[in-house]
């Protein structure tokens, strides 16, 4: 999952910035609004995070700017304004949840699963397509009664495709969904994960379509 952090507080968006990369999400961290129009409109983005008070474009005037473009993508506000009309005004706006600094970080964790999961039409919190069972919240992939254990990498590409089951992704779809701008890709990576994921959860567990990309299927 790649995740665009709009936040201008350097203390508070390192600490964000780091815990996001150490859960296994890709993330790309801006600090003033023009710069988030930017990334929006050049990077595809599975969640928002959007503080409101930053400098040059407030986080609503982002946000106003991404659901004229018709953007559905989920859209978590950050800030300090904790009156109900701040956050009705943000929700209004457009943004799909509203969270208060300061706040716990494992409670940011589940807002962003929950937005992520309501936005893809999905109520069960657990991913399955008959073959797999991927609980993003514990990172635990099952098959069957074996439960494995895997790499961060290893979670961020199979969630990308359960996330996705029946679409055929490509090593640019996985490397934009598993990467943000500061991490070196090698150019054998995703055929790496793919290999290593194969090994431990079952070779046809992940298919492919020669010259596209790779797939998980869906549920019967």
């Amino acid at each position: 999952m790649r995740i665009l952090l709009v936040e201008d507080d350097l203390m508070i968006g390192q600490v964000v910035y780091e815990g996001l990369q150490q859960q296994a999400y890709a993330v790309d961290w801006v600090k003033d609004g023009e710069a988030a129009v930017l990334a929006l409109a050049t990077h595809e983005y599975d969640v928002g995070l959007f503080d409101i008070g930053l400098p040059k474009k407030n986080g609503l005037q982002v946000l106003a700017e991404l659901r004229e473009r018709h953007s559905t993508l989920p859209v978590l506000l950050l800030t300090a304004r904790d009156t109900v009309d701040d956050r009705i005004i943000g929700l209004d706006a457009g943004a799909d949840d509203y969270l208060v600094k300061p706040f716990e970080f494992k409670e940011l964790l589940a807002r962003i699963r929950a937005i992520s999961r309501r936005s893809q039409g999905q109520a069960d919190p657990i991913l399955d397509n008959g073959v797999l069972k991927l609980n993003p919240a514990t990172k635990e992939v099952s098959r069957g009664e074996q439960v494995v254990r895997l790499s961060s990498r290893e979670f961020s590409l199979l969630l990308a495709l359960m996330q996705h089951p029946g679409t055929i992704m490509s090593r640019s779809d996985l490397e934009e969904r598993i990467y943000g701008w500061n991490e070196e890709v090698e150019s054998n990576a995703i055929e790496f994960l793919i290999h290593s994921l194969r090994k431990k959860l079952g070779s046809d567990c992940i298919k492919n379509v020669r010259g596209l990309g790779w797939f998980v299927d869906k549920a019967a």
